[in-house]
């Protein structure tokens, strides 16, 4: 995931903290979906190659496949490997991927907002009872 990080981790889940054993569960959730979508339903385009003519670049990209067409055409993977992630890929349904992945998001959003009330509710509570010990220490002067 590292590798992908911002076109596949960022671009799902965003750049809030997630640090609750809720969160990490969704989380979890989130990359197995996110992990079949990616591999099996998302082109990618390689670099073939990369030349250099002085002070200018030239990139040439292969074809774009997913991950899992890559495979396939790879000879160094066994036939035994290349049917179980056929079997896979045929279980697979990218519509109902991409609502499970929408739903893990929504469920992640509605739990960081919550935390953000709960941090919010925690400061202001915070805030009155310091304003109220300070008022019981300086009480104001009445003007007689």
């Amino acid at each position: 995931m590292e590798q992908k990080n911002w076109s596949v981790v960022r671009r799902a889940v965003g750049y809030l903290r997630y640090d609750t054993d809720a969160e990490l569960a969704v989380l979890e959730e989130l990359y197995g979906h996110l992990r079949l979508w990616v591999n099996f339903f998302s082109p990618q385009m390689k670099l073939k190659e990369k030349t250099r003519q002085g002070a200018r670049v030239t990139k040439r990209y292969d074809v774009a496949r997913t991950p899992y067409l890559r495979v396939l055409a790879s000879p160094k993977v066994s036939a035994k490997a290349k049917a179980t992630l056929t079997r896979q890929y045929r279980t697979l349904n990218p519509a109902q991927l991409k609502r499970d992945i929408g739903r893990c998001q929504d469920r992640l959003l509605k739990q960081a907002k919550l935390k953000e009330d709960r941090r919010r509710k925690e400061v202001r509570s915070a805030t009155a009872s310091r304003a109220l010990s300070v008022r019981q220490r300086f009480p104001r002067s009445r003007a007689s």
